[in-house]
């Protein structure tokens, strides 16, 4: 029997291997007697993303629904992430479910649980998930037809739900009034169904149904979006550029001279945007592999920061009993005050567009802003795939402290919240973690400019696979 674990953010594996029909419906199965056990009149909201056999799993989780009798308000279309999450809320279902492996590659697909607050399902609701899965289901052999005349189906647009609530909190003609010219990259994912929506003036590039992805992963990272970058450099006429990944939960920005944004610098963006400008207060939760910069801000402007194990699980229950500004992920997954408790790379795209239209503002003045706040830096990481044998020996000597330097510079202190955050002299910081989704390891570096932190990494990198 396969063992079926959610990772930091749902069960993921690969289709046709571990992720097929009866995996599927398992997952579906615990996950029906889970919300069952929670109402009387359970219900969920199901969709999902652009990823190969989608509709099929998602048909598959209707029928273990139904087995159970719970109803499921559907969108046969694809949807992203933020569109659930906000229709768990709006339809006060007990829980949310999407089909997607967000920014994996094509070979993967997923099962992400959303709670009734429209947000990731706890922890501990997921452990309890995870203990009601048996080894082998029946998936009734019923057609969607009659599950809707049983009344456990019912149709709804998802698209119209969330295009309404972005209308009524931003004031989408002011950014179409500025002329900027936008690029939107949606990487062949679920955004698609939604940006060009609200801006069809935009250039769009991936906006097109495409579960193979050309082969590259849908996780906005500069690797991944150097045609991006070419086009705006060639173009010389684009102000603004949005990226999201595969279900659109995550964000990138790129500048006018087609230069990458990470999540560090669109945090600290939302931050003074919100705080400065909107004179909105609440605490700064962010995730371990976060910058130190983002701590800076908060000190700067009187907000209390606090530092969370990676996941935007553990971010969202916080903001969930608490008043919280920005919550947000090195992987560029961000949520702000004003919305769901939830991750959504369009809202918070839309955010700063609107920003930059209000004030006649560029990208490139807006960072400016921030650099005088916390001082400039720069931020990377390298993905290391190494054996198993291997991965464990370098993190067995981060736990024994064997690591005293790193590119030459003495390791000041430690952070071991999530991983392994080394302080070092010169405020650069490495920071070193297994992945929750992936047979890797991830390495962070930062300083004060790319060079820097490009030298950092390679001599770090070094130093581990030497070690």
């Amino acid at each position: 029997m396969y063992q079926i674990k959610f990772g930091t953010d749902g069960w993921r594996a690969i289709i046709a291997d571990d992720y097929t029909v009866e995996n599927v419906a398992r997952v579906a199965d615990a996950t029906a007697r889970w919300v069952k056990a929670q109402s009387a009149n359970p219900s969920i909201v199901l969709g999902y993303d652009c990823r190969f056999g989608g509709k099929l799993f998602a048909e598959t989780t209707i029928k273990m629904m139904y087995a159970h009798g719970v109803k499921v308000f559907y969108d046969a279309m694809y949807c992203t992430t933020p569109m659930i999450s906000l229709a768990a809320v709006r339809l006060q279902t007990v829980a949310g479910v999407i089909i997607t492996a967000s920014h994996n590659p094509p070979t993967y697909n997923g099962f992400k649980l959303k709670s009734g607050f429209g947000g990731p399902t706890p922890p501990t609701e997921i452990a309890r998930v995870e203990s009601l899965i048996e080894s082998t289901v029946a998936i009734p052999k019923v057609s969607l037809e009659e599950i809707a005349k049983a009344g456990l189906l019912e149709m709804v647009d998802y698209e119209k739900m969330y295009l309404d609530e972005v209308n009524s909190k931003f004031d989408i003609e002011t950014i179409k009034k500025s002329k900027m010219n936008i690029v939107y990259d949606a990487m062949y994912g679920s955004g698609q169904r939604i940006f060009p929506k609200l801006f069809p003036d935009a250039k769009l590039l991936h906006c097109d149904y495409n579960p193979s992805f050309k082969g590259i992963a849908p996780e906005p990272v500069p690797k991944n979006l150097e045609e991006l970058s070419t086009y705006i450099k060639q173009a010389g006429n684009i102000h603004f550029a949005l990226v999201n990944d595969g279900d659109a939960d995550r964000i990138a920005i790129y500048d006018s001279k087609g230069n990458y944004i990470d999540a560090h610098h669109i945090i600290l963006m939302l931050i003074h945007i919100l705080h400065k400008y909107k004179s909105m207060n609440g605490k700064v939760v962010v995730a371990f592999s976060a910058s130190p910069k983002i701590k800076k801000m908060c000190d700067a402007y009187g907000l209390t920061c606090e530092i969370t194990k990676i996941g935007f699980k553990y971010i969202a229950e916080i903001m969930v009993n608490e008043d919280v500004l920005v919550g947000g992920e090195e992987s560029g997954g961000i949520a702000v005050k004003g919305h769901i408790p939830e991750r959504d790379g369009i809202w918070d795209g839309l955010v700063v567009l609107e920003h930059l239209a209000k004030y006649n503002k560029t990208i490139e003045a807006l960072i400016a802003e921030i650099y005088e706040v916390v001082g400039s830096f720069a931020y990377h990481r390298n993905d290391l795939y190494l054996t198993e044998e291997k991965k464990q020996a370098i993190l067995k000597n981060c736990e024994s402290n064997a690591y005293q330097s790193f590119g030459g510079l003495k390791v000041l202190r430690v952070e071991t919240i999530d991983g392994y955050k080394y302080f070092l002299e010169n405020e650069q910081v490495v920071m070193i973690r297994a992945s929750g989704t992936e047979p890797l390891l991830r390495v962070y570096g930062e300083a004060a400019n790319m060079d820097l932190v490009n030298a950092l990494l390679k001599a770090s990198c070094a130093m581990l696979l030497e070690s």
